[in-house]
């Protein structure tokens, strides 16, 4: 097992990409996960963090991607977003990471104007593109569980769910351990996981949020 951590743990902090990821390798850790836009990332900032990972012997695991629009209901929508998320396991397959870390959206309008299963089909339509794309790439998509009340992957029970109806090899779990304690779903559960999960977030909540280092919730 490698240890890792996100570049953005830095970056948030106004810190540049070379120290930050300097300061990575230092501390120890095995390995990177780089957040970045892979429609706007320039040509510089690739080789920047190419050179920086391989000279810090740094190898990158995973680049995380919001992509709500791939449930949408207006099919260009999702068109856009399948195409930016193949964009990203391009940049993920350039880095020589593993996966590309997949965050799907959230039921429009609380589940009652579009039916949550035309919602719950469009991703899995997106996602066994994605699928596809990936596998020719040899990497893998590792989905999120999002602990929102109207998130699609929004529990264990979910989770599996999609997975199975995706039937995907190439379209797996992540484990966040913090949604998962915001989820309610107990350590027990995650083995529902077994032979579906591709990927580990360690992180630490306050119980009640996701993000409670935000500004806001400083002390």
């Amino acid at each position: 097992m490698k240890l890792g951590i996100i570049n953005s743990a830095f970056s948030q902090a106004g810190v540049d990409t070379t120290t930050g990821l300097k300061h990575i390798a230092r501390i120890g850790f095995d390995c990177v996960d780089i957040f970045t836009e892979s429609m706007t990332i320039s040509a510089e900032e690739k080789r920047l963090i190419a050179s920086t990972c391989e000279k810090e012997d740094l190898p990158i695991m995973s680049l995380p991607v919001v992509a709500t629009g791939l449930i949408d209901f207006n099919q260009p929508v999702r068109d856009f977003h399948v195409a930016r998320c193949k964009r990203y396991i391009d940049l993920a397959a350039e880095f020589g990471a593993k996966n590309i870390l997949l965050v799907l959206g959230e039921y429009l309008w609380q589940r009652e104007v579009i039916a949550a299963a035309d919602q719950w089909g469009w991703a899995i339509e997106t996602c066994r593109i994605l699928g596809d794309y990936a596998d020719a790439k040899n990497l893998d998509i590792a989905l999120e569980l999002e602990p929102f009340r109207m998130s699609l992957l929004n529990s264990v029970g979910e989770m599996v769910r999609f997975v199975d109806d995706c039937a995907h090899p190439r379209v797996l779990a992540n484990i966040d351990i913090s949604h998962c304690v915001l989820s309610d779903s107990g350590p027990e559960s995650i083995q529902r996981l077994k032979g579906k999960a591709i990927h580990v977030h360690i992180s630490d909540c306050d119980g009640k949020y996701t993000a409670i280092f935000r500004p806001e919730r400083a002390s």
